[in-house]
């Protein structure tokens, strides 16, 4: 059977001298070359939803590659889409290197120049490790092998406009649809979901920065474990021991929970910083909070233009929903959409405080009635982005509707 190999190359030269030597490989069937690590994560994750065995059994990663640095893609890919061997291609081939590397997850590392000896030696050692794999997987092993759990950013165009809250009801659908949910506490200076939830805790989301390698027992000894069945990662009740997460450790955390988890949910608050940057860049869905008054929407474009310059994400891949909405606001939906040049939710949440001041004054926002018309348009939200199981799904575990969903008004 022929080996089928993915080349994940940003440099054209590259591109070139890698394709050549792969298409002179005895048995190898290369396949169209992949620029940047988001082609190459979009384009694994689209074979994997039809079958792991429509994954190549082998990715090589060139040094070069971006935006996300080649060590951090690896690891993506390794807990991503573990029947998958990586190679990386590189010109530092140091033991210090080649050290890191394995620790990262790949199966082999080759040294630039590339020689045809070297290359064919280590691509067919690496395919043969992931036959293997797909045949451990094929007779039931208990291994992840699903495209990774959907992870949703929540972001707050400027401090106040419910983004701690639209986080939290947000992962409570998903949950109650039936979906293993973590929800993560990324504001990690002044975030405050425990006090939301009214938990009291002792571990937090820096208790895993400095791993280098989150097994799930390692990742299930630092969530906490909500009464609603949610799996909470915290804040650091000391803020600033927050510096310690970095964009580094941030990518690790978040893709450890997307192997275990079906739905993440992260709240970024409004200040972004190194980690919920990295978290952002490698979300699906990034959502953006506002509220429909000038200083918020001021706020929601300078979040959008500065993502775009960082390179973290595209307008047009961010999507704004807009809370506290009413039909008597002079700014609705279709300006702000026009304003930032971003998506915007066709779900709104409408302005109506006194429904949550009980909740939030007890600290208990997850028994917020099911009649509240807050609590139905953000579980609808949920449902317009697909963290639900199914549209009735909420309602088999009696934790109210999920396929409510509150239209724009003009």
């Amino acid at each position: 059977m022929p080996t089928r190999i993915l080349p994940a190359v940003g440099d054209a030269d590259a591109v070139r001298s890698v394709t050549t030597l792969l298409s002179q490989l005895p048995d190898a069937e290369p396949v169209a070359p992949v620029v940047d690590s988001t082609q190459l994560i979009d384009t694994l994750a689209r074979l994997a939803a039809e079958s792991v065995d429509e994954l190549p059994e082998v990715v090589i990663v060139h040094e070069r590659i971006g935006p996300v640095p080649a060590l951090e893609l690896i690891r993506e890919v390794a807990l991503r889409f573990p029947a998958v061997g990586v190679i990386l291609v590189t010109s530092d081939a140091s033991p210090g290197l080649f050290q890191a590397a394995m620790d990262y997850g790949a199966r082999g590392l080759v040294a630039l120049p590339l020689s045809y000896e070297e290359l064919a030696s280590r691509v067919q050692a690496v395919a043969q490790w992931s036959v293997g794999v797909r045949r451990h997987l094929g007779a039931g092993g208990d291994v992840f092998t699903g495209v990774g759990g959907t992870v949703v950013t929540v972001s707050g165009a400027k401090g106040g406009t419910g983004t701690t809250l639209t986080a939290i009801q947000l992962a409570l659908a998903a949950q109650a649809s039936g979906r293993s949910t973590a929800l993560v506490d990324m504001d990690l200076q002044t975030g405050d979901i425990a006090s939301y939830l009214d938990v009291q805790f002792r571990r937090s989301v820096v208790d895993l920065a400095a791993i280098t390698d989150i097994s799930p027992r390692v990742l299930a000894d630092a969530v906490f474990r909500h009464d609603t069945g949610l799996a909470l990662l915290l804040a650091p009740a000391e803020g600033e021991r927050g510096e310690d997460v970095t964009d580094r450790a941030a990518r690790q955390i978040v893709s450890a929970l997307r192997s275990r988890y079906e739905v993440v949910v992260i709240d970024c608050g409004a200040q972004l910083g190194g980690a919920g940057a990295a978290a952002v860049e490698m979300a699906d869905r990034a959502l953006l909070i506002t509220t429909p008054d000038v200083v918020a929407v001021r706020g929601a474009k300078r979040a959008v233009r500065m993502w775009d310059r960082l390179q973290i994400r595209k307008a047009e891949e961010t999507t704004v929903v807009v809370n506290r909405h009413s039909r008597a606001t002079e700014i609705q939906p279709p300006l702000i959409q026009k304003i930032t040049g971003t998506a915007v939710a066709a779900t709104v949440v409408p302005a109506n405080f006194k429904e949550l001041q009980s909740v939030v004054d007890a600290g208990r926002i997850h028994e917020l009635e099911n009649k509240s018309s807050v609590k139905q348009a953000l579980w609808g939200l949920a449902g317009e982005l697909g963290l639900v199981k199914a549209a009735d799904g909420a309602h088999k575990a009696g934790r109210g509707p999920v396929s409510f969903r509150r239209r724009r008004e003009s």
